[in-house]
């Protein structure tokens, strides 16, 4: 579990506190003594130092001044980063609570701050038997004029934190749960596995979940799914979230599809072994698109969405699939499959094909799908492509840039869908090579009739290197990108 963010007043005992400040001049008076001003803005004028902590044998008192950064995005991406750096230090030294002081009345920065404190703090400790280097901090409180952890106050929150505290609290809940999920081994996290956990987060939230086995998925003939998963000696799952409140201001759902291959192998295409390694992180998208329709339902926004996350391994089993095999998908179109290790977006395609029953409004799927996507954008952003979307896909990008979970958008032009073209099916599963992540993109939408966004997400998903408070493994990709998209969705209705 992350440290639990509150608000605190002024009249409790503080030992640990943290002055988020844009200037030192602004210093609260009977703070510090004469000598320790001098020594904080020596630090910060000499040594060029943002974060400046102070000891005071019983307690520890940190500087943060916030960087003059014009653009707001980057300069609240300064302040989590500033945040996860001082969490690093608190834990340091075993500190179990700190107080942020929002001495200028700054809500944004601050609570950006705090939210980078507590993701940095996220670890997974389920299989280590030495618990010794294991995080102490618990609590972050916050005294702040402008701050108010009551969901109904008259003290608003800035909109890109939801109304309120309790919703903060939920929302990063939920990445930590999505972290969680994704760094779960494959000998524990089988498909069934992790259908039976998306049942659990709806009996917590509320969601209505239903759970497809195979049989099910042999009836509804999702002949991508049931292909990929010939090679296993575990039954594929298809589970269904829902969320659908009676004041939704959407009629039509939104719904988000995420891929969920808990294991990739490569197939009978077998990977090299280290491009095997992290393989246990190909679910990453299913288990954001679960996760942020948990956010939601757990903090009852008045919105309507449904999340769909097919899964299975694949795997070189006796019965596998193999090249110049043809599927026939959901929809009823034949897949020539060339390649058994570009089986993600077989998985997807009848997961797409099946969203069309829910005649939904807008349909975002994310999906680790491919290394192109890497190669092209890192671990900085992920790869983003719309059909008749073009507005959705703008304010999605806005939400982006706001919780540093950006997109970059590559072309849906009809040459590249020239490229996936069979010669004895309707498609193949893949193109040619060059352009793979947008090749990719154009046989999903092949699937579609609806407003689409596809984000591949193999890049940012899972890190091999701690980047700041996102730390080493699977980092909760798209769940505050979808919340924060809901949240301007709610208002934008409500406006109207």
């Amino acid at each position: 579990m992350l440290p639990k963010i509150s608000i605190t007043d002024r009249s409790q005992e503080i030992e640990n506190l943290v002055l988020v400040v844009s200037s030192l001049k602004t210093l609260p008076d009977g703070v510090f003594t004469a000598s320790e001003l001098s020594y904080i803005r020596r630090q910060h004028k000499e040594l060029k130092k943002d974060i400046i902590p102070y000891n005071r044998l019983d307690n520890w008192i940190y500087v943060y001044v916030i960087k003059d950064e014009k653009v707001l995005y980057k300069r609240l991406e300064d302040c989590r980063k500033a945040g996860n750096k001082i969490g690093d230090m608190l834990n340091a030294q075993k500190a179990g609570k700190v107080v942020i002081f929002d001495h200028e009345d700054n809500p944004d920065e601050t609570l950006a701050f705090a939210e980078g404190m507590a993701l940095g703090n996220y670890q997974f400790l389920k299989y280590k038997t030495d618990r010794e280097k294991k995080n102490t901090l618990k609590k972050i409180e916050i005294y702040s004029v402008s701050l108010s952890d009551e969901p109904n106050s008259e003290i608003s929150l800035p909109r890109y934190f939801a109304t309120s505290l309790l919703n903060l609290n939920i929302l990063l809940d939920a990445v930590a749960k999505c972290r969680d999920l994704i760094n779960e081994p494959a000998s524990y996290l089988t498909a069934t596995v992790f259908a039976k956990e998306i049942e659990k987060l709806g009996a917590e939230c509320g969601a209505k979940v239903e759970v497809m086995n195979k049989k099910k998925l042999e009836a509804l003939q999702m002949g991508g799914i049931l292909g990929v998963n010939k090679g296993s000696h575990e039954p594929p799952t298809f589970t269904v979230m829902e969320w659908k409140p009676a004041d939704a201001v959407n009629k039509k759902p939104v719904v988000f599809v995420g891929k969920g291959i808990v294991f990739d192998s490569g197939g009978m295409n077998l990977k090299p072994g280290d491009s095997m390694l992290n393989m246990k992180d190909d679910m990453s998208g299913a288990a954001a698109a679960a996760l942020a329709v948990y956010a939601i339902a757990k903090a009852k926004l008045p919105v309507y969405v449904v999340g769909l996350m097919p899964a299975t391994d694949n795997r070189p089993g006796t019965e596998a699939m193999v090249p110049g095999d043809i599927l026939k998908m959901h929809n009823g179109m034949t897949v020539e499959v060339l390649n058994t290790d570009a089986e993600g977006r077989l998985i997807l395609a009848d997961a797409l094909s099946y969203a069309r029953k829910y005649k939904p409004e807008l349909v975002i799927d994310m999906a680790t799908l491919t290394g192109a996507a890497v190669r092209a954008i890192g671990k900085f952003a992920c790869a983003g492509m719309q059909c008749k979307a073009a507005e959705e896909f703008l304010e999605l990008a806005e939400c982006g840039f706001r919780t540093n979970e950006r997109i970059v958008e590559l072309p849906m032009w009809d040459e590249y869908g020239e490229l996936i073209k069979s010669e004895l099916a309707d498609l193949k599963n893949i193109g040619p090579g060059d352009a793979g992540t947008i090749t990719a993109g154009k046989f999903l939408e092949k699937f579609t009739d609806y407003p689409y966004i596809h984000l591949d997400i193999a890049g940012p998903a899972f890190l091999d290197k701690a980047d700041s408070y996102r730390g080493i493994g699977g980092t909760g990709f798209g769940v505050r990108l979808l919340f924060e998209y809901m949240i301007r969705k709610i208002n934008s209705e409500v406006a109207r």
